[in-house]
């Protein structure tokens, strides 16, 4: 594994200020944004300059119950290729429930979700990895994640969770210091005690990111500055572990480029000083060899594909059927909970489930507003509004531009909120990309719709 150095999330709105931003050993693209046979001319520039590229997954769900896509799989793999990329990362988090498995309609969360830390979603994930490893033509590094809630009856801390993982599979790391931070501040978790369980020589490379607290809440927008107790996890991580790279991320909001610019400053001071800690401790990399001892060598960065913590070989892959399928359950009810209205399981903090809707409901109309902008445009200040009233009761089928087409023809059949000169243009924006007309509902349809809490696929 080579050594990356100091990054930044490429986005195509900073896509010129990147690029002249000086000190940038290497960019992280999201890979469902990127086209392979069409590559955007400003990662084309970078990688002529030398500029490591690498895709950074968010949709294939290896926490998912079902085993990955092999179409997502194979579009990944093709953007690997098409980036010259040393590595492909990707997130442990389910994103999508139901279906066959479960026997239920299939839902899609539109965002990143906690799997459970238990041994039954342990197995599961551990099968998805391998699956993706064996799909892929680079090391595959997966990502902890940020969480509003927790699900009861956890048998492992995420320490020794993500240990485990990485002793089985030889899956690499990437740790994202934030969302450790934002673990931390919505779950009490403690970052300290998560990096000491780590398996500091599987780490690929570290994420910071930004994020803000709004009701006690923390919440990992990718679009505020670093705050000092993440920079703070980062100066710890680096005194224990010489760390590949460190990643600035940001999504939306986007500062002026100096003050990117002094947020990478800040950033690699951080991992000097702890680098200056880890220096007078006399220590290297630490190998574990169990979740609850540890042993110090100077080994550095674990190299080599699919190499596992402590130079152990990857386990085989564990078939447990009715695993995945207890697992789907839970997802399943988790998730209609969330996007569809239905019951809390239970265990689940009521209060904390439904910030985490408001969330999701936000976040889809967010990123509906990008890939259609002319919605918001046409419904204007009621766009917001109307789309989280429409997400309360519609869960996704099919992807975010599926999504701004269901939400525009629900408005055209059975909403209030367009009405006059934006109804005409809602429509004519329709009929552009759907074809044929949609057909006005009927009294007894509109009644049925309200009560609608599943979407079959």
């Amino acid at each position: 594994m080579r050594r990356l150095g100091t990054g930044i999330g490429w986005r195509p709105e900073i896509a010129d200020a990147v690029e002249r931003m000086p000190g940038i050993d290497w960019v992280e693209a999201v890979a469902e944004n990127v086209c392979p046979g069409h590559l955007p001319d400003s990662l084309l520039r970078l990688r002529e300059r030398g500029v490591t590229v690498i895709p950074h997954g968010v949709s294939l769900g290896l926490g998912d119950a079902e085993r990955p896509d092999a179409g997502r799989l194979a579009a990944l793999a093709e953007r690997v290729e098409a980036l010259g990329s040393p590595l492909v990362t990707e997130h442990i988090a389910f994103v999508r429930a139901g279906g066959a498995l479960t026997a239920s309609p299939r839902l899609e969360a539109g965002h990143l979700l906690p799997v459970p830390r238990t041994r039954d979603a342990l197995h599961v994930l551990c099968e998805n990895v391998r699956i993706a490893q064996d799909a892929l033509p680079v090391p595959l590094a997966v990502e902890n994640i940020a969480a509003l809630l927790a699900w009861p009856g956890e048998e492992m801390t995420e320490g020794q969770f993500l240990y485990e993982l990485a002793d089985r599979t030889g899956v690499r790391l990437l740790i994202d210091v934030a969302n450790l931070h934002t673990n931390h501040v919505n779950r009490g978790e403690d970052p300290v005690k998560a990096l000491a369980e780590l398996p500091l020589e599987a780490i690929a490379y570290v994420h910071v990111a930004g994020g803000v607290q709004r009701d006690g809440v923390w919440h990992d927008s990718h679009a505020h500055p670093v705050p000092r107790p993440v920079l703070d996890i980062l100066t710890d991580l680096a005194s224990r572990a010489s760390l590949p790279g460190v990643l600035l991320e940001r999504d939306e909001n986007f500062p002026e480029p100096a003050e990117f610019e002094r947020e990478l400053v800040a950033i690699r001071e951080a991992v000097a000083i702890g680098g200056t800690m880890r220096a007078a401790a006399g220590t290297g990399t630490g190998v574990r060899t169990g979740p609850e001892t540890e042993t110090k060598t100077e080994t550095g960065v674990a190299t080599g594909g699919g190499s596992a913590p402590a130079a152990r070989q990857a386990e085989p892959i564990v078939h447990d059927e009715a695993a995945r399928q207890r697992l789907g359950l839970a997802q399943a009810a988790l998730l209609s909970a969330l996007v569809a209205g239905t019951p809390v399981p239970e265990g689940f903090d009521r209060v904390r489930l439904g910030v985490q809707a408001r969330a999701l409901a936000a976040k889809r109309a967010d990123v509906v507003a990008k890939v259609a902008p002319e919605l918001p445009l046409i419904l204007g200040s009621g766009y917001r509004t109307a789309f989280v009233t429409y997400a309360q009761g519609h869960p996704m089928r099919g992807g975010y531009r599926q999504d701004a087409l269901d939400f525009a023809e629900e408005l055209l059949t059975g909403g209030r909120s367009a009405q006059g000169r934006s109804r005409r243009e809602l429509r004519r924006w329709w009929l552009d990309r759907s074809g044929p007309a949609p057909r006005p509902k009927s009294r007894l349809e509109h009644v049925g719709r309200v009560g609608r809490s599943l979407i079959r696929r």
